[in-house]
């Protein structure tokens, strides 16, 4: 599943710098280094390189920051890896 696309949303890092939020996902027990990888790009569009070094620091350190910007452009991220159980936090 993948988000849907819209145009008409604002740019990914907004108009104003503390408009600007933070996309975290943290680690869990239970999902696979392939799974977290796929989703990130298939949610986050990020490319393969960005996904596997998210997901290693989401591994080790707990956590990892892996997108900025408005919150209306984070949300529809945060929901879609919700659906996939993984513990997404806008900041």
């Amino acid at each position: 599943m993948t988000i849907e696309k819209h145009k008409d949303l604002e740019s990914p890092t907004g108009t104003d710098k503390e408009n600007t939020c933070t996309l975290i996902i943290h680690n869990d027990d239970y999902h696979t280094f392939d799974y977290v990888i796929e989703s990130l790009i298939e949610i986050c569009e990020l490319d393969s390189i960005q996904a596997i070094q998210c997901t290693y620091l989401i591994h080790y350190k707990g956590k990892c920051d892996v997108k900025r910007g408005s919150k209306n452009y984070l949300l529809p991220m945060r929901r879609a890896l919700a659906l996939r159980d993984l513990k997404a936090v806008i900041k």
